[in-house]
């Protein structure tokens, strides 16, 4: 009887640690990795700048 017990105590605290960093990664991780994107998609490609300073020495 313990032993079975201790298998659903472990079941349930895993399956919780699994729900909570879910959460965590819904609700913080993919918007700031989405809003990291946007913002280099944004911002001007310097590979061009570097070309440009190459070409006009």
């Amino acid at each position: 009887m313990g032993i079975s017990i201790f298998g659903i105590v472990l079941f349930l605290l895993i399956g919780g640690m699994a729900f909570w960093m879910l959460l965590f990664l819904l609700g913080f991780v993919v918007p700031f990795w989405i809003t990291l994107g946007i913002g280099q998609q944004m911002r001007p490609k310097r590979v061009f700048e570097k070309d440009e300073a190459a070409d006009n020495k």
